[in-house]
């Protein structure tokens, strides 16, 4: 299983940015979809999580109403919409899959198997 992130870059506070990753290697229809975020001197953390194919979806608090996680499945793709963003949403973003995770597994990176390799995102004036 390969991962592919892209998508980051400079951004004024209030802008958008849409992260993608690529999925290859596997079948993704029993996956669990995560975006994880760590900025400089901080733990890493979970931004949103879902299904590969719907259901169960997970947001932190901090970005609910502002980011949305989605999924072309005929691309294979993962996709974070971020708007609104915030200088405290500067970060390296990475995206990663885990098998059959309950819920409550959604927000926790050593559940995730595979990690795609990072994407950085600079929310500043």
């Amino acid at each position: 299983v390969q991962l592919q992130a892209s998508g980051g870059g400079l951004v004024q506070p209030g802008g958008s940015l849409r992260l993608s990753c690529a999925a290859s290697g596997g079948t993704f229809s029993e996956y669990v979809m995560g975006w994880f975020r760590q900025a400089p001197g901080k733990e890493r953390e979970c931004v949103a999580a879902r299904r590969w194919n719907g259901g169960s979806t997970y947001y932190l608090g901090s970005v609910k109403g502002r980011f949305t996680i989605s999924r072309d499945s005929a691309k294979n793709t993962v996709y974070l919409q971020m708007n609104n963003l915030k200088a405290e949403d500067t970060a390296v973003y990475y995206c990663a899959a885990g098998p059959r995770l309950i819920y409550s597994d959604f927000n926790q990176g050593h559940r995730y198997n595979y990690w795609g390799q990072g994407t950085l995102v600079t929310v500043s004036s």
